[in-house]
């Protein structure tokens, strides 16, 4: 017996700690599980149009659909019974212009969206995204100057303008997105100039330039007409700037802090976290993360609910308070299923 052994079998006798006895059977592996998952950790993105009756399914996100105002009541209860108890809301306009102005139009699709939450399901947290991406004909996240690119301070102003416009009609949350430099400052002063000092920001702090946005472009209809977003989103490679442009915006006044993509990003999830363990983090596991799944699952080369589970519960380990994600209503169905 070589001394390897002969140590490696001592560590083993009567006495030593040997993890595995909390392994044995799954009651014992639930009683000390470090990172739980439960339905209202999950924030559920929901896509709205104009009509009545529209409920259009999204191919490239196979089980999300743009609805239309009317049918966000039904959406909202099915949502709530399932333990959820956050939406994000993206709208498609009816027109697109250069400056977006259906974005923050009293009666825009948004707005109308939020009072149709209000009034169908009071306690259900209503978030909206507030950006220009969608409203836009080109595209693009803001306003732009004659060689098509964004400017900052024009842009700040109209996203201002739909904050408040959405704190108006009855949102809970703000979520601006652009990666527009003073965002979160410029939309507070406008909300608290407002009257609408409850209403809590939760910033786009930490937006990468990702390659897996393609189905959510698909889905919102803002794919830019031209160009990429690389010139206000950021680097893959940066992860000293996330904390920076984190730190800029709880600085201006943002109440949570959100990054995005989720997956490739784990350990800038972990590294906010750590450095603004005081504000709740959001995580968007995004359209491209979910549609890999979806298209693995359909092809039958993984377990589709094993697989989401287990995603989900790393991005909460990697520090993620919240996560935003297309996965929220099955994943809600299958923790309640597991815990009946």
């Amino acid at each position: 017996m070589t001394e390897f052994d002969a140590r490696s079998i001592e560590a083993l006798q009567p006495g030593a700690q040997r993890p595995r006895r909390w392994r044995r059977t799954p009651a014992l592996r639930d009683l000390v599980r470090e990172t739980t998952l439960a339905p209202d950790d999950l924030v559920y993105p929901l896509f709205v149009v104009s009509g009545k009756g529209v409920r259009s399914p999204i191919p490239s996100m196979p089980g999300v659909d743009q609805l239309s105002v009317d049918l966000l009541g039904g959406e909202a209860g099915a949502l709530e019974s399932l333990g959820i108890k956050a939406v994000l809301l993206f709208g498609i306009p009816e027109t697109k212009d250069p400056a977006g102005l259906e974005s923050h139009s009293e009666d825009g699709v948004v707005q109308q969206a939020i009072r149709a939450l209000r009034d169908a399901s009071p306690d259900l947290v209503v978030m909206t995204d507030v950006c220009l991406c969608e409203y836009t004909d080109h595209g693009h996240c803001g306003v732009l100057d004659s060689e098509g690119y964004v400017l900052n301070d024009e842009t700040l102003e109209i996203l201002a303008r739909i904050a408040v416009s959405h704190g108006e009609a009855g949102a809970d949350v703000v979520a601006p997105s652009g990666m527009i430099d003073g965002m979160v400052g410029a939309i507070r002063g406008a909300l608290d100039g407002e009257g609408l000092e409850r209403v809590a920001i939760l910033s786009y702090a930490v937006k990468y330039a990702s390659a897996f946005y393609g189905p959510f472009r698909d889905a919102a209809e803002g794919a830019p007409a031209f160009g990429d977003r690389k010139s206000h989103q950021m680097d893959s490679g940066n992860a000293r700037e996330a904390l920076r442009e984190a730190a800029l915006d709880v600085e201006q006044g943002a109440d949570a802090l959100l990054l995005k993509p989720a997956l490739g990003y784990l350990d800038v999830v972990r590294r906010v976290h750590e450095r603004f363990p005081e504000l709740p983090l959001a995580a968007y596991n995004v359209s491209g993360e979910y549609a890999m799944v979806k298209a693995a699952a359909a092809n039958g080369w993984l377990d589709e609910r094993a697989v989401v589970l287990e995603v989900l519960t790393g991005i909460r380990r990697a520090g993620a308070d919240l996560v935003v994600t297309y996965h929220a209503k099955d994943a809600a169905a299958w923790i309640q299923g597991a815990g009946a």
